[in-house]
């Protein structure tokens, strides 16, 4: 049998995305600080886009925003415009020190450079090759006169500093206060920095069989070890502040909740007037046509992405009233798809409406994501948000007994008298979501004794 030629006609539906569909989702998808990256190079690329300053506000907006921002979110937000002064880094600190010695110029230089390999907690992997190599071949160091200067580098403060691992950083430490506790404890203390590992295991049966030392030294060791600090350069890190700005405010106003684009960071643009008059009329050459179809697709594409960003925004607020009112423990389960069907529009565009978009609340600044979540059913058939339970749970843990933490067996219960009914290894799953570890491991490592 011969295979004939043949057509067929038929209708398939596809979407094509073209060029102003794909700079609106991408628009939409942007945070607020990308977004200003995107219109500065518009501006920059295009003579007929024109910035429009912000309207000023009225005396009442202006009120209300003053109020929004003296919510406790207002915490994240400078107090000063001016910069402070730079305080005295790690390795001034360390020079201080190394100056105040009867060190050779020699000794100084390696010392200086053992600095410069520091990490940010204040250790060193020392290793005399990797060191030369940094160095002009005629200073021919030997490898005592690197330990030599490692040595004079772990003298200094902060005790801990130039460690070459955490065993060695506390060894340091409870050598510069070793007057701080008898000797028997510091001698124990010593030993126990070998076995961390089952110390944060909590296998006391195996260190004390290892160190040859009763639960009740072993205990005393123990608290000295907590006493310490495993990252001597810790006070001198100062990371950068990224203080979010949000892009929506949720306000209460008489007969409920108001939803509002944060005036400070809504970018508008607009055709610039001049160009915009003395091309009126003219016939223009395909590029300037172009420009012109490109500013109008930027200002159509960012009012497309206000409405959609306050539409979402609002149905949040509708959606978990009992958030802005009440806070975390009233979050109600709430998903993509649910927002999606009540605006009819695709999930994929509430998810890039809540990316990296942040809201003023009663309770602080969060993504709009974090409105989100699965929900959990209570016995009396109403449903909450596992948000809610881990706000539950988190407030049990720190008020949970010194010496005697709670179980997940017994969180559950807990939870359970609040007519809320989880498994056991839900609660697991929650707690560790949290970050907390279990209680085992929480009843090993103890308070700390001041």
């Amino acid at each position: 049998m011969r295979a004939q030629p043949s057509l067929e006609l038929g209708q398939h539906q596809h979407l094509t995305l073209t060029p102003q569909l794909r700079q609106a989702l991408a628009l939409l998808q942007c945070s607020s600080q990308e977004l200003d990256q995107e219109i500065a190079q518009a501006l920059a690329d295009n003579p007929l886009l024109e910035a429009v300053a912000p309207e000023p506000e009225s005396a009442a907006q202006a009120e209300r925003l003053d109020r929004l921002w003296s919510q406790p979110a207002r915490a994240a937000l400078p107090d000063d415009p001016l910069e402070p002064s730079q305080p005295p880094s790690l390795i001034d600190h360390l020079l201080q020190q190394l100056h105040a010695t009867r060190a050779t110029e020699r000794d100084r230089l390696l010392v200086v450079r053992l600095m410069g390999e520091l990490d940010e907690r204040g250790y060193l992997e020392f290793d005399p090759a990797a060191l030369n190599a940094g160095l002009p071949p005629e200073l021919a160091v030997e490898d005592e006169e690197w330990r030599a200067a490692l040595f004079l580098l772990q003298s200094f403060d902060p005790a801990g500093v130039g460690a070459r691992d955490l065993p060695e950083c506390l060894r340091l430490q409870l050598r510069a206060r070793a007057d701080e506790w008898p000797a028997d404890v510091l001698a124990c203390a010593r030993r126990l920095t070998d076995h961390l590992e089952d110390l944060g295991a909590g296998r006391w049966g195996r260190l004390c069989e290892a160190l040859g030392c009763d639960r009740a030294l072993l205990d005393a060791a123990h608290r000295a070890l907590r006493r310490l600090d495993p990252r001597p350069a810790g006070a001198w890190q100062t990371d950068p502040v990224h203080y979010i700005v949000p892009d929506v405010l949720f306000h209460r106003a008489a007969d409920g909740w108001r939803v509002s684009l944060n005036p400070a960071i809504e970018p508008r643009l607009r055709l610039n007037p001049e160009l915009a008059d003395a091309l009126a009329g003219q016939d223009l050459s395909p590029e300037l046509r172009d420009r012109v179809r490109q500013a109008r697709s930027l200002i159509h594409n960012l009012d497309q992405r206000r409405q959609t960003i306050l539409r979402v925004a609002e149905t949040i607020a509708r959606h978990q009233r009992a958030f802005l009112e009440s806070g975390v423990a009233a979050l109600r389960p709430l998903t993509l798809r649910e927002v999606a069907q009540a605006l009819e529009l695709h999930e994929s565009t509430i998810s890039r409406a809540t990316r990296l978009k942040y809201a003023q609340t009663p309770w602080g600044v969060h993504e709009l994501k974090f409105f989100f979540g699965t929900g959990v059913q209570t016995r009396s058939g109403e449903d909450t948000s596992a948000l809610a339970v881990q706000a539950l749970m988190r407030a049990m843990l720190e008020s949970e007994p010194a010496g005697k933490p709670l179980s997940d067996m017994r969180l559950a219960q807990m939870l359970a008298e609040q007519d809320v009914v989880i498994a056991r290894r839900t609660v697991a799953k929650y707690r560790e979501a949290m970050g907390v570890p279990p209680a085992s491991v929480r009843k090993a490592r103890g308070p700390a004794d001041a």
